[in-house]
């Protein structure tokens, strides 16, 4: 089946978290979902579903197990027991159950700045302090300065780190060399792996996701692996993700943390979604895949030719692009208010993502292409008028 993501869909008026806190007029590119209708497999499954007409308490089937497991073996050669997975309402409270389960009041949690807001929230929720080790910025990416990464990790207060894998957002998706380096030093340091995958799907040609819990049993001992078909299938209002867990211990404190936090029941159209997506929705990703390429290659294109003061981030996974305003001299949070109001556009201000954040936006180009286009002319209108 042939996916059109050039259609535009009004998503005006149906109480979304991105457009309807949107002013009229102003094209919202800033939270984290897309402006494209799911997989035909998963609408049909859900209408199917809706057709029943009672929607009661939700007993997770096997079938879902069989669903998550099979499709990691095979598109990622993670192999995942039944047992170790459990399941829960979204990323977000996975990870803030995993810190209550790993962490006490008071210790530090290692973080990658400029990384994804919610983190700083789970961490400071959970009693707990951020400990950052910024990553470098490298031409039109980022790497880890892996001796300040060790000399943070070895202070005996750290006792978490959260793995951003693909990162958010910076773009890039780790290399099996690059986990292994972190993994080593966090086995060295007695240091916990929370390792955040949930844009794990959403990875482009040239560049290989690797789970992290893969690459060795003393790293699946060590972490517990966050993921969900919510942000590759655009589903992230069916709240649904799994913790995946070897080691049993672990398991029963992060199983108890998730009873504790009350995120341990699931919405019955999640269940129905992810075994669709799972199982018949790899034609509608690879479709997505390379419209969204071709989306980061449009704005590469144009900001190279018409915006070349502001060079983005190269996109090697995630439809989130960092894009360097520093040119602008503007505070971040102010210029992403000023696009607001100003140009029609709204962005995510980089010290969202911490303080190393300063001088950024982020873009979602996870939108029909013209939409993008009409954007980007809006910030070119905006910043032209600045008169640099």
């Amino acid at each position: 089946m042939q996916y059109n993501f050039d259609e535009i869909t009004d998503r005006r008026g149906t109480n979304s978290y991105k457009w309807d806190n949107a002013p009229d007029g102003v094209i919202p590119l800033w939270v984290a979902d897309m402006d494209f209708r799911t997989a035909a497999p998963v609408v049909d499954a859900l209408r199917q579903r809706v057709g029943h007409g009672i929607f009661g308490y939700t007993k997770v089937p096997d079938e879902y197990y069989e669903a998550v497991i099979g499709w990691f073996g095979r598109r990622h050669g993670l192999h995942i027991l039944k047992d170790w997975i459990i399941y829960t309402s979204g990323v977000v409270p996975a990870v803030s159950a995993i810190l209550k389960a790993m962490t006490e009041p008071g210790d530090k949690v290692l973080v990658q700045t400029p990384v994804y807001n919610c983190f700083f929230s789970s961490i400071r929720n959970n009693g707990c302090t951020a400990e950052s080790s910024p990553l470098v910025r490298t031409g039109d990416t980022y790497t880890i300065d892996f001796e300040d990464f060790e000399a943070k990790a070895a202070d005996p207060s750290v006792k978490v780190f959260i793995l951003c894998n693909p990162h958010n957002p910076a773009g890039r998706v780790w290399t099996a060399e690059e986990l292994r380096k972190m993994g080593e030093i966090c086995l060295r340091h007695n240091v916990f792996v929370i390792a955040d995958e949930i844009h794990c799907e959403l990875v482009y040609p040239g560049c290989e996701y690797v789970p992290f819990a893969s690459l060795s049993d003393d790293f699946c001992r060590n972490s517990a692996t966050c993921v969900s078909p919510s942000k590759a299938f655009n589903i992230a209002g069916l709240q649904i993700a799994d913790i995946i867990v070897s080691d049993p211990d672990t398991r029963a404190r992060i199983d108890r943390a998730i009873n504790i936090n009350e995120v341990c029941d699931v919405n019955p159209f999640g269940v129905i979604a992810t075994i669709a997506a799972y199982n018949e929705g790899g034609e509608w990703l690879e479709q997505l895949l390379a419209y969204l390429k071709g989306n980061y290659t449009f704005m590469k294109d144009f900001c190279t030719s018409r915006l070349p003061e502001f060079p983005i981030a190269r996109l090697e996974g995630t439809y989130l692009v960092w894009m360097d305003c520093s040119v602008l001299k503007i505070p971040s949070g102010e210029l992403e208010d000023r696009l607001m109001k100003e140009a029609g556009i709204w962005l995510n201000a980089g010290t969202m993502y911490g303080a190393e954040g300063e001088g950024f936006q982020r873009w979602n180009i996870a939108c029909p292409r013209a939409r993008l286009q009409e954007a980007l002319e809006r910030f070119e209108r905006f910043v032209r008028g600045l008169a640099l």
